[in-house]
């Protein structure tokens, strides 16, 4: 019937008109019977393709006319929103030479009967849209295609025969869909080709590169990125002789490079990163004098680093995490152009090249984690370019340059674990651009400058031998996240105004020779979690304002001169590590502390006192009140309760009323209860929990529903920016989504000074809680444990898989996956989440996304949360669930977690022994294991070592995470 409507129309053209008018007549009612029947504009953006506009759509959006022929010759709809199917009457517009309808919502499959009116186009771009099924077969005999773009869609099974034979097709990319087929040999047939893309596709079958391919010799750029390549690098690519770009990086291929590579004479960039090429780097290298990027890293290559291969003028040499040796060629140095030199993670020895950086505008360099030895060359920012020096773990020695104290452009220095001595240049503190500084653990002495950049985020200057004390300066470090000085030979008193640096989240100041009290005002520190001041001289009291830090766990204050009491107050934090042993406090013990779980952190103080503990003095016994004492006390406490009572009653009345008319509130589920029914609730005898952005309260509502109230932190009677954004997340992201593994947001309601959320209310607290805490008697079989790592997991693939756009937590970790009744996980908390496409400001990025111990490596490079980042601290959760052990447990040792600790004992081991280290060094000895759960175990084992992989790369997605926990075997990952 569409095709009879149209038809007509064209009939009605003809007889209404002639010549170009007639064309231009007609190609205006194909467009307006397009846009009425086979598209959707529902955002209005066609909203100019109107009728009795003189038969002239030559201005309307997207629409290019031939000036000359007056039809329309072209079709760009790309980005503008619309829906439905494909739009295949717009090839009925003889004329129309070009049609792009990329990014949109178009969806369902297309036959090859509806793609046949299309055979006169010379380009179709539909990438980023919503199609499905099988590729359509078109008529590639007689098709004039010169650009073909299907990519970013779920395009699934082979890539049809009929794509071998397009006459004069130079351009085809079929990146990002669901092809489950391997590269077909008949590509090999394009002989126009000039662009081949074909990445991201992992759900192709293992299968090598065609030596067919050789045969595309007009071809400039090849990407066959992450599609599951293996086998070998065929010898035919040396026939790629118009080769630009070659990009075969993220795949498994082996075998060494061939050494035909030599004939890809005009290649410029050979991406090779992430395989398991192995052998010595071809010499045949050499040869490509217009290669300016080489990255062979991540691979099992061997041999020297050669003087042929320095001497090429690369922008770009990217040679790490390989086995490479030897020394690096002083050839190096002379090139012009080099700006990005990765060599990390080899065996490379000797010194680097003295003039390196001195003839080009070196940018970043990293060596770290090999065996060089000697000084840094001191040209390395002679061009003032240098932003990133990464050196850590090698040999180093000798001082700083002094010529680095002018490299201006500085933003992220990393040269721990060397033997650097002497003192730093004064001006290398105060280089405008630091960002992160990490030189611990070497030799360094003298003092710090009393003028340091104030962006810095990171200092880091433990384990060495630094003096004096602390300048003032450090005051001003208004972006200053992590501060840490342990182990050094700093003196004298702390600034008081150190307390000032409000995103502050590690201060570590322990084994110094500090004197004085320590600061009190510390009420600023609000994103604090980590404090070590200890095996210094401190003096005085704790300070009770400790104990209001929302964010504080762990919390060191031993081996001082402290004295008098524990305070209360800290009775209030969350502490899995508290220590304030071998001081001279006194008193009683507070409550919450008198435990054996803080023993080996209270010993040391002969004078407290403690009821349960056997090596702390019992308290001593009080004589007995009199008669008339008692009644008093009696009387006043019933007096003074019933006037509280009273005063809250009206308090709480009067609040109710006022409030009523200043709230703002929104339910996301049907619910009976409104906001009436929660504040008067949120009282003292409520709270539950403390977190970093809030107080938990337990709230049994009218319904006899049980909700979990969230209460964000505020300041000063007004809502703290920083929460005005988590409140904004968590409604944003709970809002819209529905999944049995994540969290219900039921309700939220915020006024001037306080903001709220309601959730359904989880009777078994965290993952955190019930496995580190008393509640661990109930998760001592494996089966309960394996089903909450898969729930979870399951919640965060429908994030990062199923949400438009993906959500990424930022913040995945045992205390924030919530437990019911039946201990079905809930993935809660989604205050630091974001979307992929969206992100959010500087100042919503300012505070570090994610825990101690949870977050990706990679955040130290980059500063940037991916789903990948989601992936390693789901990982990490895994491993917690194994071994019962918290990410930063003591036991594991210094400078390490338990992401380290599981990595080695693992990959120690062959994988036949993989199940024997399991259950002998890492598997909860608490856990209930029968023959049965061996298997399992190890099988999630290895999951948490893939998704704890240093680079994010290497990390499954989450959607691949579920079926591996699904599948009954997962490969042992390799060291």
């Amino acid at each position: 019937m569409e095709k009879q409507k149209l038809i007509l129309i064209l009939i009605f053209s003809l007889l209404c008109s002639n010549g170009n008018t007639f064309s231009l007549s007609r190609d205006y009612e194909i467009l307006l019977h397009v846009k009425n029947t086979q598209i959707n504009d529902q955002n209005k953006s066609l909203k100019d393709w109107l009728p009795n506009t003189q038969h002239y759509p030559c201005n309307w959006t997207g629409i290019t006319c031939d000036s000359q022929n007056r039809s329309v010759v072209s079709i760009d709809l790309s980005e503008i929103g619309i829906y439905g199917d494909f739009p295949f009457n717009f090839c009925r517009i003889p004329s129309l030479q070009n049609l792009s309808l990329a990014v949109n919502f178009l969806g369902n499959s297309i036959s090859s009967h509806s793609i046949l009116p299309c055979s006169h186009l010379r380009l179709l771009n539909i990438s980023d849209n919503l199609f499905v099924g099988n590729l359509p077969e078109f008529n590639s005999e007689t098709f004039q295609l010169r650009v073909l773009d299907l990519s970013l869609n779920n395009f699934s099974g082979n890539i049809p025969a009929s794509f071998g034979r397009f006459p004069q097709l130079k351009t085809l990319i079929l990146s990002s869909n669901l092809f489950t087929g391997t590269i077909p040999s008949f590509l090999g047939n394009l002989t126009e080709l000039t662009h081949f893309e074909l990445t991201y596709t992992e759900t192709m079958k293992p299968g090598s590169i065609p030596s067919e391919l050789g045969n595309l010799t007009k071809l400039q750029f090849l990407y066959l990125s992450d599609i599951n390549l293996v086998g070998n690098i065929p010898d035919s690519i040396g026939n790629l002789i118009s080769i630009e770009n070659f990009d075969l990086s993220r795949n498994s291929l082996s075998g060494e490079i061939p050494y035909t590579v030599s004939g890809m004479k005009n290649v410029k960039r050979i991406i090779l990163f992430q395989n398991n090429l192995s052998g010595e780097i071809p010499q045949g290298l050499s040869n490509l004098t217009s290669l300016s990027l080489l990255d062979l890293s991540q691979n099992a290559l061997t041999g020297k680093f050669s003087q042929e291969l320095g001497s090429l003028n690369l922008s770009i040499l990217h040679l790490n995490d390989n086995f490479l040796s030897g020394e690096v060629p002083e050839s190096l140095a002379l090139n012009p152009n080099l700006l990005n030199l990765s060599l990390f993670n080899n065996s490379f020895s000797g010194k680097l090249p003295r003039d390196l950086g001195k003839n080009s505008a070196l940018r970043n360099i990293d060596v770290s984690t090999n065996n060089f030895i000697g000084e840094l060359p001191e040209f390395l920012c002679v061009k003032k370019k240098l932003q990133r020096l990464v050196t850590f773990k090698n040999r180093f020695s000798g001082s700083i340059p002094d010529e680095y104290g002018s490299c201006d452009s500085l933003v992220y220095v990393r040269i721990e674990n060397n033997e650097f001595s002497g003192s730093v240049p004064a001006r290398f503190w105060n280089l405008p651009e630091l960002d992160v500084v990490k030189m611990d653990h070497n030799k360094f002495e003298g003092s710090i400058s009393g003028s340091i950049s104030r962006g810095i985020t990171k200092l880091i200057l433990s384990a060495n031998r630094f003096s004096g004390e602390i300048p003032v300066g450090v005051c001003k470090l208004v972006e200053l996240v992590e501060f840490d000085i342990g182990n050094n030979r700093f003196s004298g008193e702390v600034p008081i105004c150190i307390t000032g640096l409000k995103k502050l989240q590690k201060l570590e100041m322990q084994e110094n020779v500090f004197t004085g009290e320590i600061p009190g005002n510390v009420t600023a520190w609000t994103e604090l979690t980590e404090l070590n001041l200890s095996h210094n001289r401190f003096s005085g009291t704790i300070p009770q304002e400790l104990g209001s830090l929302p964010d504080l766990v762990y919390l060191d204050l031993s081996v001082n001169f402290l004295t008098g009491k524990i305070p209360v107050e800290l009775t209030n934090l969350k502490l899995n590590q508290f220590n304030v042993s071998d001081n001279k406090l006194s008193g009683e013990v507070p409550s919450v502390l008198n435990s054996p779980v803080y023993l080996s952190g209270l010993t040391g103080n002969p004078s407290l006192c403690s009821n349960v503990m056997k090596t702390i003095s019992p308290c001593s016994k009080h004589k007995p009140f009199s008669v008339v004492a008692i009644v008093v006390l009696v009387g006043s406490v019933v007096l003074i309760s019933a006037s509280v009572l009273w005063f809250v009653k009206r308090k709480s009345k009067s609040f109710v009323g006022k409030s009523k008319r200043a709230f703002m509130t929104t339910s996301f589920q049907r619910v009976g209860f409104n906001e009436e029914d929660i504040v008067p609730f949120l009282t003292s005898e409520n709270l539950i929990a403390r977190g970093g952005s809030g107080l938990v309260y337990k709230v049994k509502v009218k319904t006899g529903q049980v909700v979990a109230v969230k209460k964000l932190w505020s300041g000063n009677g007004r809502q703290k920016p920083e929460m005005e954004l988590v409140f904004k997340s968590e409604i944003e992201t709970l809002g819209r989504i529905r999944h049995a593994n994540i969290v219900k947001l039921l309700f939220c309601c915020s006024s001037d000074d306080f903001r709220i959320l309601v959730y359904e209310y989880m009777e078994n607290g965290s993952l955190g809680d019930v496995l580190h805490e008393e509640k661990c008697d109930e998760l001592l079989d494996w089966p309960k444990r394996f089903r909450i790592a898969l729930g979870a997991a399951q919640g965060l693939a429908y994030l990062h898989h199923d949400c438009v756009p993906a959500i990424v937590h930022r913040d995945v970790k045992s205390n924030n996956i919530l437990l019911d009744h039946d201990f079905v996980p809930r993935v809660a908390d989604f205050g630091l989440a974001k979307t992929l496409q969206i992100q959010g400001s500087e100042d919503a990025m300012s505070r570090i996304a994610g825990s101690c111990g949870y977050i990706a490596p990679e955040y130290g490079y980059t500063l940037k949360v991916t789903e990948k980042s989601d992936v390693y601290s789901f990982g990490v959760v895994l491993m917690e669930l194994i071994t019962g052990k918290r990410p930063n447990d003591s036991c594991f040792g210094e400078n390490k977690d338990i992401v380290k600790w599981v990595t080695e004992i693992a990959l120690s081991t062959s994988h036949e022994g993989v199940q024997d280290c399991v259950v002998t060094q890492i598997v909860d000895p608490r856990l209930n294991l029968d023959t049965s759960d061996y298997e399992e175990v190890e099988k999630v084992l290895n999951v948490a070592l893939l998704c704890t992989s240093a680079f994010p790369i290497s990390r499954p997605s989450m959607r691949r995470v579920v079926e591996f926990l699904k599948d009954h075997k997962v490969a042992h990952p390799k060291s």
